[in-house]
């Protein structure tokens, strides 16, 4: 699909589950928080779930965490609207907490199916949650952090790479430090991944089926 009927596909399907119920997170949520940017990305970051603000705007990373998420594309000279922004979870956890995994379960074929929409060619993961669910691995982000991996999503097969949060950055300067250094390696791993793209999976791989839904869509 070219970007004209990838961003058609996605409003449909934000149209088909604004009102998801799947779990409980439904009863409490001010609004679903599908995604933002470029339905055409081939950059794509991944975070936990919608926070506070989020929740009340319908867009994910909009407060203290966002606007240093917009500085660091700045820094390798990118804008929101040039890549996709979304959360593993589209409904922000009372307190928020951790996610569970009815939730997880609820929720994860939204993300799968926003990938297979957009066809982004790297999936960068902002912190340890969203990093230890989509490399299925328990290995934490301190340990994982800056080294891209192949791995599968849903029908995708992409690279991932893993990064510090930017609310975990903001308070640690050590961290914010190592973020911009991970960060700044962002475009030389686009330009390779894009020379040698990633094969779609098998058929008989097992795999999460995808929603034949996806959840509210912010576009820029």
């Amino acid at each position: 699909m070219d970007a004209v009927e990838r961003a058609a596909a996605l409003r449909e399907h934000s149209e088909l589950v604004s009102t998801c119920t799947k779990c409980a997170l439904a009863q409490g949520r001010t609004q679903v928080v599908f995604g933002s940017g470029s339905p055409d990305a081939d950059l794509m970051f991944v975070g936990e779930a919608p926070g506070f603000h989020e929740d009340q705007q319908g867009i994910p990373f909009v407060g203290q965490a966002g606007k240093l998420l917009d500085t660091l594309l700045a820094g390798i000279g990118l804008t929101r609207g040039d890549v996709f922004v979304a959360n593993v979870l589209k409904c922000r956890p009372p307190g928020n907490r951790d996610p569970l995994p009815d939730e997880i379960a609820a929720c994860e074929p939204h993300l799968f199916r926003q990938i297979e929409l957009i066809e982004p060619k790297l999936v960068a993961t902002l912190g340890n949650f969203a990093t230890k669910l989509l490399s299925g691995r328990p290995t934490g982000i301190t340990r994982v952090h800056g080294h891209p991996q192949d791995v599968t999503l849903g029908v995708r097969t992409v690279t991932l790479y893993p990064l510090y949060h930017p609310a975990a950055a903001l308070y640690t300067p050590s961290m914010l430090k190592v973020l911009g250094e991970d960060f700044a390696r962002i475009p030389e791993l686009l330009d390779r991944v894009l020379e040698t793209p990633a094969p779609r999976a098998e058929p008989n791989v097992a795999v999460a089926e995808p929603d034949p839904q996806a959840v509210q869509l912010g576009l820029f």
